[in-house]
């Protein structure tokens, strides 16, 4: 059984402690992270979120505190006073290595089981038990760093974006579905039956309110809500640094965001970030790198050879040219010395992006060896070697298809090869960059339509204005993406403020008048009364503290994750509820049925 604290109070965390300390009496509380006894004397490591103390207990420093501390175990919760001695076998490895606290009593707060996992960093163990006994989890050293950093983050964007004039302003948890994305996660209503409020995607259309409110620059650290299938670094609701500035272009919103991460980085890790950052149309991205969030840590670009092999007669280049795709490549340095079987499983690799296959040369320094050399001639297989500035020792790989599937595959199979090579393994480098000019929309052969590729109030470059209505898909919009070491850190654009422009925008999108103010009636009727011109982005917070600690796992910056299958295996949410509480709502449930 625990004892009372009784009025005892803890006087410094046990991280703190150093030789300045020396000869003062303290008292520390904590976690027991092991026990030795070596006779006459007994020590404890002692663990709070700040680090691990040695104290020592001793029959001769006193008798009573010895033998409570011999019955105790590893996590148990304990108080312990006494006084802090330089330690005669230091601890290098430890902050508090120099000193030891020489215990003079000790209390036990409350007693342990033994945890059904180790409290140690870098532990390996499945996921499902940590997440189910996720408290002792966030128990571990490396785990609570995390949560440090993070803590660290939110204040210093806080920090910034009041010194830049930002309020921050919440908006509401309860809102109404406009489904046009993700699936909402929806929230039934008592008192309206048959009625459901939305938990927000993000605060959209609420930021744009604010906006028209005059409030001119706003920003929120929110939690957003997403019912999707989830994928790796995704979950059901996750949080998210949103802002909105008025009177403002692209270039301005681009700028002030590039200076919040770098002061983020700087005050969390110490990192100077260069600005300006650079910018990459999408086109550009796309032609070199395949990706919209492309890695520029590496080399290795994609290059168009479709006018090099335009007029040789193999058939599946000549099908992809003739169907309006095209014939690229991506030069590996060095790859000549991989194996046949690498090559095929790379190969294979590419038909998971439905590429039908992977075409290559080998310039192996006694001969050119490739499956596709019997269908070409000796000047047109010269003609893409010097193409794509390969040399002896290299290896060319090739797909030909339309060009979604090329770069999609291409992009896909830089990265793996970056991987397979180690290019990145020791590159502690912040590659960020802008991808800009994004299509405003993107066709969608189900419901044959176009629809919106941010969101419908995203505002297409001027020039472009002109091709809405005839030529859509040209139609390049006012939209950014900050990207970092290959993946998205954060999104925006500038907003449509004039009311005819987004009644176009809406008869690209298939929306009658109705239909669009059915769902964003609110925002139209208040646009209705002198929108600024305005624009924003939000960044996934959770990824940039993925970045900032180091680790690679988004569940690791989340306090309490849901699993791959949106499930809490500690709460066991989502779950069954009381028939009192359905018929409160004017719900009933029914099972399933089989497709």
């Amino acid at each position: 059984m625990g004892e009372a604290l009784n009025g005892l109070k803890r006087t410094i965390m046990c991280g703190e402690l150093r030789e300045e300390h020396v000869d003062k009496t303290i008292t520390v509380m904590g976690w027991v992270q092991r026990k030795r006894n070596l006779g006459g004397l007994l020590f404890i490591d002692l663990r709070d979120r700040t680090g691990i103390l040695q104290v020592v207990f001793g029959e001769e420093i006193n008798n009573d505190a010895f033998i409570k501390a011999d019955s105790i175990k590893p996590e148990y919760c304990i108080a312990v006073t006494g006084n802090i001695v330089k330690r005669e076998s230091v601890n290098e490895n430890m902050p508090t290595g120099m000193v030891e606290l020489k215990a003079e009593s000790v209390k036990i707060l409350s007693e342990s089981e033994t945890p059904p996992i180790y409290i140690k960093e870098d532990l390996d163990a499945a996921e499902s038990i940590r997440l189910k006994y996720r408290y002792l989890d966030l128990r571990r050293p490396d785990m609570q760093s995390i949560f440090h950093i993070r803590h660290k983050a939110a204040k210093a964007i806080r920090d910034f974006l009041d010194k830049e004039g930002f309020l921050e302003v919440e908006t509401p948890m309860l809102t109404k579905s406009t489904p046009e994305g993700a699936r909402d996660y929806l929230v039934p209503s008592r008192n309206y039956p048959g009625m459901f409020y939305a938990l927000p995607q993000s605060p959209q259309l609420f930021k744009q309110l604010l906006m028209v409110s005059g409030f001119d620059r706003y920003f929120q650290i929110v939690k957003c809500f997403r019912d999707e299938d989830l994928r790796a670094n995704r979950q059901p609701e996750f949080t998210q640094v949103d802002l909105e500035m008025s009177f403002v272009e692209a270039e301005d919103v681009m700028t002030i965001n590039e200076r919040l991460v770098s002061y983020v980085f700087n005050e969390v890790l110490g990192v100077e970030v260069k600005t300006p950052f650079k910018r990459l149309p999408y086109k550009e991205a796309m032609e070199k790198y395949g990706s919209d969030k492309p890695d520029l840590r590496f080399g290795m670009e994609i290059n168009d050879i479709s006018s090099v092999v335009e007029g040789i007669d193999f058939k599946v280049f000549k099908d992809a040219l003739d169907n309006g795709g095209s014939v690229r490549t991506i030069c590996v340095k060095g790859g000549a010395s991989m194996g046949r079987k690498d090559i095929d499983r790379l190969g294979e690799f590419v038909k998971t992006y439905k590429a039908k296959g992977l075409a290559w040369i080998a310039l192996k320094e006694e001969e050119i060896k490739s499956p596709i050399a019997k269908f070409l001639k000796e000047d047109e297989m010269n003609g893409i070697i010097k193409t794509v500035g390969a040399e002896v020792g290299d290896l060319v790989l090739i797909v030909a298809d339309k060009n979604s599937v090329v770069f999609q595959s291409l992009g896909a199979l830089r990265l793996e090869l970056a991987k397979k090579l180690e290019l990145l393994k020791d590159n502690k480098e912040f590659n960020f960059l802008w991808v800009t000019e994004f299509p405003l929309v993107e066709y969608n052969e189900e419901e044959d339509r176009y629809q919106a590729a941010h969101h419908p109030f995203t505002c297409p470059m001027d020039e472009d204005i002109p091709y809405l209505e005839s030529e859509p898909g040209r139609v390049r919009a006012k939209a950014y993406d900050m990207v970092l070491n290959g993946e998205e850190l954060g999104g925006g654009s500038i907003r449509i403020h004039d009311s005819k422009l987004q009644e176009k925008m809406f008869n690209v999108l298939g929306f009658t008048s109705e239909s669009a103010w059915e769902r964003f009636g609110f925002l139209l009727e208040a646009f209705k009364f002198g929108p600024p011109p305005h624009g924003g982005l939000a960044f996934g917070f959770d990824r940039m503290v993925m970045f900032l600690s180091g680790t690679d796992n988004i569940k690791d910056v989340i306090a309490f994750p849901k699993n791959q299958n949106a499930f809490c295996p500690m709460t066991e949410a989502p779950n069954v509820v009381d028939t009192k509480q359905l018929q409160e709502l004017g719900i009933s449930v029914r099972e399933k049925e089989d497709n």
